[in-house]
């Protein structure tokens, strides 16, 4: 229609005049764009909007030619972008839970040349050993490492396609793109990570594996950053470049998926303790730990045998931290207020399930402890029960506050309600005769004690 008014404004004379096109282009324009705006806002199909765009441009640019100023119709594909970039994100939110979905959560096997060199031409991952293994071997991270990396590049392809033709200045471009795919990497692709982490079924592998792949991202995005780059001639030196966010979302996952495993550790424990099920009011020992402890130690070999491949630290917070809570836990069966009734032939049991767990920390489930670190995470229930079978009140209460007590770890709080337990058996058998000193009567023995330490407790409470 404009083309043609343009043609009989240069072609004839008095038909139309210049300030008669200019009114009704404006109000062409503005109802145009007006509409535009209401249409494309439905619009969830990020090709559709792509080809709103183009042809958008063609008109722009055609109409341009003749001398109409189209100025307003550039603005609005800028705004326009913004919900293009929107589209794509949802988008790519179901293509990445697709992904992590289906991904198996261990590492890639490669039996030939082929498979691997493929995998390395979708992934920047360069490791001189695994190059010279032999075939079969595997990747260290799972499938979702390479499908995630090529789908953070097909989505800035995606971006770059809707910036084409728009005469923008390839800074303007470099700008939009980083822009949107820190979008995608710090909300869409972050998201989709932490609802992995915090799915109810996922398993302490899964978690481990989800730690090493994000690891292998995090380093990948320097290779983004050099992707976009190439794409748009923008140095990242350039003053107003945009710094890729990519390195927070993966170490956020990381960080994430390794609390999982820490709440994931304990709460096996947990199960594991729910069988606990000692006879507190037995005269003997048993010969050997209890089968439940027995059974819970072989499951954190086990565990953490799977954790070589972890970061260092991860593996040993995770040991250290399971370790404090096992050792918690067990103290919290002994003190529980359910427990009124307590015989030394029950603690000594007790005692060599202790044993055990310290064995546990003395083997190293997990390297690069210094000396006996691990072995401290029990070292609570070490003195208490020492104290308590070692009978070895007198040394507790004359060297008690000082900073070299052989006790230093025994609360006198908690020693009094463990004592007090033994205080009701002490009444109906005779497990204690062999303390009895210059024929004082054992139960005074109990209370000059219990008398001593509430003396210890007020003192410090005051």
């Amino acid at each position: 229609f404009f083309v043609v008014e343009d043609h009989i404004l240069h072609t004839t004379q008095g038909l139309v005049n210049r300030a008669y096109i200019d009114e009704l282009w404006e109000m062409a324009l503005s109802k145009t764009i007006a509409a535009l705006r209401t249409h494309s806002s439905y619009c969830s199909d990020p090709s559709l909007v792509l080809d709103l765009k183009n042809l958008i441009v063609l008109f722009a640019d055609t109409l341009q030619g003749y001398g109409f100023p189209v100025n307003q119709l550039f603005d609005m594909l800028l705004e326009i972008q913004d919900q293009y970039s929107e589209t794509l994100l949802k988008k790519w939110a179901g293509v990445f839970r697709n992904i992590l979905d289906s991904d198996n959560y261990s590492p890639i096997p490669v039996s030939n040349e082929e498979v691997y060199r493929k995998i390395v031409g979708q992934f920047p991952f360069q490791d001189a050993e695994l190059e010279k293994q032999p075939f079969p071997k595997k990747f260290p991270f799972s499938e979702f490492v390479p499908k995630v990396y090529s789908q953070i590049k097909e989505f800035i392809y995606a971006c770059l396609k809707f910036s084409e033709d728009l005469h923008l200045s390839s800074t303007e471009v470099d700008d939009m793109i980083r822009k949107s795919t820190n979008l995608l990497l710090t909300r869409t692709l972050s998201n989709c990570l932490q609802n992995v982490i915090k799915r109810k079924n996922v398993g302490l592998t899964e978690l481990v594996q989800i730690i090493i792949n994000t690891t292998h991202l995090e380093k990948s995005c320097k290779f983004l950053e050099e992707f976009i780059t190439n794409i748009t001639n923008v140095l990242p030196e350039t003053v107003h470049t945009t710094k890729l966010y990519g390195t927070t979302t993966f170490k956020d996952a990381r960080h994430a998926a390794e609390e999982e495993i820490y709440t994931n550790l304990n709460q096996k424990i947990d199960q594991f303790l729910q069988l606990a099920d000692y006879d507190w009011m037995a005269p003997e020992p048993g010969s050997r730990a209890s089968e439940y402890l027995v059974d819970l130690i072989g499951f954190l070999r086990s565990t953490f045998a799977v954790f070589t491949h972890l970061p260092g630290k991860v593996a040993q917070t995770a040991c250290m931290s399971a370790c404090k809570h096992l050792s918690t836990s067990l103290l919290q069966l002994l003190l529980e207020a359910e427990v009124r009734q307590l015989t030394l032939g029950a603690l000594h049991q007790f005692n060599l399930d202790v044993e055990e767990c310290e064995q546990f920390a003395r083997s190293g489930p997990v390297p690069g402890f210094q000396g006996d670190t691990l072995q401290l995470a029990f070292i609570d229930l070490r003195q208490l029960l020492d104290l308590f079978i070692q009978w070895d009140w007198s040394t507790y209460l004359a060297d008690y506050g000082q900073p070299t007590c052989k006790y230093l770890r025994v609360n006198p709080t908690t020693a009094l309600i463990l004592l007090e337990k033994m205080r009701d058996t002490s009444r109906k058998n005779n497990v204690f005769a062999q303390f009895r000193k210059n024929e004082r009567d054992k139960q005074k023995l109990i209370d000059t004690v219990a008398k001593q330490l509430r003396g210890l407790i007020n003192s410090h409470h005051s």
